[in-house]
């Protein structure tokens, strides 16, 4: 499992990195979101890599 926190502001970010962010359910700076670990989600990361943190977590 991963923990993704958006760190930075979507602000000036590209419309394509927010709809990913949107679809991980970040929207505000601090949200953080818990998802399994699988290609999907390391596909969404790496389009927004420098707004967020990664964590891995236990379950």
């Amino acid at each position: 499992m991963k923990k993704v926190t958006l760190t930075k502001s979507l602000i000036s970010s590209k419309p394509n990195q927010r709809a990913t962010a949107k679809s991980l359910g970040l929207t505000k700076i601090g949200d953080s979101i818990v998802h399994a670990d699988d290609a999907v989600l390391a596909g969404k990361i790496k389009i927004i890599s420098h707004l967020v943190t990664v964590e891995t977590v236990e379950d």
